[in-house]
C-alpha cells in the first residue's frame, strides 16, 4: 500500500511576485502557473467551471465511470488509473481492474480513505457524480478533482480537450476528436435532405424512454430521426429519461425501435439479445407499429452504441433510417476502429453487440 503524502501547493516565484495570469476562456485551457522550463503545475476549467491546479505530469489517476475510463484510455493515459467504480470494472474487463483498484460503488457511494490510500495525483468523475463531496473530503490530502462528463454527447470536444490538458496528451485527445468529428462528417453529409424517420429509444428498462436533454435525442436528430416523445418536456433523471405508457408508443407509431441496454465490453450472447427481442415483439398492442411491421427494431449492448460519446450509435442509427443513403458505409468498422485503435483491446464483432430482431 503506497504511503500516503499530503501534498502542498508549491509556492512559485511568479505567484510570490503576484503576477498569476488568470486568464481562463473555457473548460479546459491551461494557464501556465510559470514561464519557467521546469513548471509542472497547470491549472484547467472542468465540467462544473471550477479552476483546478494539479502538479503534473498525472502518473496516478482515480477515474470514476466507465465512459471517463474509455476515454482516458483512447488518449493513451489508460496505465496511469490506479482507482475506479465497480461498474467500470465490471464493464470494462480489458482494462484489468482489480478489486483493490474499486473504490466506489457507483459515482456517489465513494470510499475516499480508500482514495487518500491510493494517492492518485487527480480524481476525475462527472457532473451527476458527488464531486462536491469528494472536493472537500479530498482537499486535505491535496487530492485535486476535475470534473469531466465524458457520457455527455454536448460536450464531447470540451472533455477531450479538458482530459487531453490534465493527462498533457493534447496531440492524442485531438486524434480521438478527429475520429469522432469524422463520424459525424459522413452522418451530416448524408442525411442532409431526408425526411426524418420517428424513433423509439428504450433504454435498459422496458418503457424507459428518453427525451430532449438527453444525448440520446440528440444522436436521433443527428442522424436524420424524429424522437417520438421529443414533445415531453421533462424527465426523470439528469439524462433526461422517463417512463411512458405501453399504449403510448404504439400511438406514436414510430417506424423504427431500438432497445440499448447497459454497456459492458464481454460479448452478449445469443441469449440475452433472444430474450429481448421476443419481449419487444411480443408487447401488447406492438403488432401494430410499424417498425414491428417492417422488422426495424433492434436491440443492442451500450459499449457499442453509445461508445465515442454515441457517435457510433448515431452512425448505425443514420444507416438505419436511410439505408440508400449509407449503402456504402459499414458502421461495423467504425466500431472496430473505435475498439482496436483506441480501446486496444480484441473485437469480438459487432453481431456481439448490436443485432436487429426477427
Amino acid at each position: 500500500m503506497p504511503q500516503i503524502r499530503r501534498r502542498t501547493r508549491p509556492f512559485t516565484a511568479l505567484a510570490a511576485a503576484g503576477v498569476l495570469a488568470t486568464l481562463i476562456a473555457g473548460c479546459g485551457e491551461v494557464v501556465p502557473e510559470s514561464d519557467g522550463a521546469a513548471a509542472e503545475s497547470i491549472t484547467v476549467v472542468d465540467d462544473a467551471d471550477r479552476e483546478v491546479t494539479i502538479e503534473g505530469p498525472v502518473e496516478r489517476a482515480v477515474v470514476l465511470n466507465s465512459y471517463g475510463n474509455e476515454f482516458v484510455r483512447a488518449i493513451g493515459a489508460g496505465d496511469t488509473i490506479v482507482g475506479v467504480d465497480k461498474v467500470s470494472a465490471e464493464r470494462l474487463p480489458y482494462m484489468g481492474f482489480g478489486e483493490d483498484e474499486v473504490v466506489s460503488e457507483d459515482l456517489s457511494e465513494i470510499n475516499f480513505e480508500a482514495v487518500a490510500e491510493l494517492d492518485p495525483d487527480v480524481f476525475i468523475l462527472p457532473r451527476n457524480g458527488a464531486w462536491e463531496e469528494a472536493a472537500a473530503q479530498l482537499e486535505s490530502f491535496g487530492i485535486p478533482v476535475v470534473v469531466a462528463t465524458a457520457w455527455d454527447f454536448d460536450v464531447f470536444h470540451e472533455t477531450m480537450d479538458l482530459l487531453g490538458e490534465v493527462f498533457d496528451r493534447p496531440d492524442q485527445a485531438a486524434e480521438v476528436a478527429g475520429f469522432y468529428d469524422e463520424i459525424f462528417g459522413v452522418i451530416d453529409e448524408r442525411v442532409e435532405g431526408t425526411e426524418p424517420v420517428p424513433v423509439y429509444w428504450e433504454t435498459v428498462q422496458p418503457y424507459l424512454t428518453v427525451l430532449p436533454g438527453s444525448g440520446f435525442d440528440q444522436i436521433i436528430t443527428a442522424a436524420g430521426g424524429e424522437n417520438v416523445f421529443g414533445d415531453v418536456e421533462t424527465g426523470g433523471d439528469v439524462q433526461s429519461e422517463t417512463t411512458v405508457d405501453p399504449a403510448a408508443v404504439a400511438e406514436r407509431d414510430p417506424a423504427l425501435i431500438i432497445h440499448e441496454f447497459d454497456p459492458a465490453a464481454e460479448p452478449t450472447g445469443s441469449g440475452r439479445f433472444d430474450d429481448l427481442g421476443d419481449d419487444l415483439l411480443g408487447r401488447p398492442g406492438w403488432q401494430d407499429i410499424a417498425a414491428v411491421q417492417d422488422g426495424e427494431v433492434y436491440v443492442s449492448n451500450g459499449w457499442a452504441t453509445s461508445g465515442l460519446s454515441k457517435a457510433i450509435g448515431a452512425l448505425y442509427l443514420a444507416t438505419w433510417l436511410h439505408p440508400d443513403e449509407f449503402a456504402d458505409i459499414d458502421p461495423e468498422e467504425y466500431l472496430r476502429r473505435w475498439v482496436e485503435d483506441y480501446q486496444q483491446t480484441e473485437f469480438a464483432g459487432a453481431d456481439e453487440y448490436i443485432r436487429k430482431v426477427g
